[in-house]
């Protein structure tokens, strides 16, 4: 007979036994999330309101923003309860989730930020085409194409680590649920499924990587033959923050994947967990609204209306 349980939760890995400490970092990782989440809800609210940003890569920008408070919201709310409520489990079903929406949010992403490389592409060195190219319909099929990938893969993974048998163990190296950390405590000895769905994984980010790549040399050698300084500045101005964005998500995905999976994780494992699923949603919307003269004009602009609307309901209530 076999001696294989049916598993119908995990363990979480924790920062700290110790009740003070868990009080203390679910405190700061709380400000964390809700400081990404309302700097991704305010460039989604800012982009739909004004008109003047309905542009291709503010299209973008907006997925962009959304895929990022859907990320974060996956893992870092069920941290944050469990550090509150003293517990470290997650069930079956929970965990199935996890590994199916980061897996389908990050793919979705990968491909979104090739999508707005090729869109500083078009629109730098084929400007007299970029309506043409760019148009509405193109970016909706961008979008959707994003979607479609990424929960291709999600299912893929999710399909292919559960199908997998766990016994023993059952403490993840890891704050949530991730398919190299499951892989780490499965008792199974053929992994086909994972390893296929691992090398078209490995294909669809080289191809990602060799697009954006392509994009941004094709850029920088129109870039740096421009005779004037103030579009060289203004061309450099709507690709670095996007540049600082990728970099960002593939650094935290090399980190966290490329690095061993520990057989007793310590702090330093916490870290690099936390920072690769917290560090892109939470900088997203810093980096863009500090390097995006345009986002915080508009923003501007919004926050003017409103306290004028404010304002004149206020008179409107005194001479009532």
């Amino acid at each position: 007979m076999s001696n294989h349980t049916i598993v119908m939760e995990f363990f979480l890995m924790e920062f700290s036994n110790s009740r003070e400490l868990q009080m203390l970092h679910a405190f700061l990782f709380l400000l964390i999330y809700l400081e990404t989440l309302t700097g991704n809800l305010l460039i989604i609210l800012v982009v739909t309101l004004d008109q003047g940003l309905h542009t291709p890569m503010y299209f973008f920008l907006k997925n962009l923003s959304f895929l990022d408070a859907c990320l974060i919201s996956i893992t870092l709310p069920k941290f944050i309860l469990n550090s509150l409520s003293h517990r470290s489990t997650i069930s079956l079903p929970g965990c199935v989730l996890q590994v199916l929406l980061v897996t389908h949010l990050s793919g979705s992403e990968l491909f979104l930020l090739t999508a707005m490389s090729y869109d500083r592409y078009v629109a730098i060195c084929h400007p007299l085409h970029y309506e043409v190219l760019m148009n509405k319909d193109f970016c909706l099929q961008m979008a959707a194409a994003s979607w479609v990938s990424g929960s291709v893969f999600g299912v893929l993974y999710s399909a292919g680590t559960f199908s997998l048998s766990f016994c023993g163990s059952r403490k993840l190296a890891h704050f949530f649920c991730d398919a190299p950390s499951l892989l780490k405590i499965s008792c199974s000895k053929t992994h086909i499924v994972i390893h296929a769905t691992v090398v078209l994984g490995v294909l669809y980010a080289l191809l990602c990587v060799g697009c954006i790549s392509f994009s941004y040399i094709s850029i920088f050698n129109i870039v740096l033959k421009m005779p004037s300084l103030q579009g060289r500045s203004k061309a450099f101005s709507t690709c670095v923050p996007h540049l600082i964005v990728v970099a960002t998500f593939f650094m935290t995905a090399v980190i966290a994947y490329l690095k061993p999976i520990p057989d007793y994780p310590d702090l330093l494992d916490f870290v690099v967990s936390v920072f690769y699923c917290v560090a892109p949603p939470s900088l997203n919307p810093i980096i863009y609204s500090l390097r995006n003269k345009e986002i915080k004009v508009a923003l501007s602009n919004i926050l003017w209306k409103l306290n004028l609307y404010w304002f004149n309901g206020k008179i409107n209530r005194v001479i009532l």
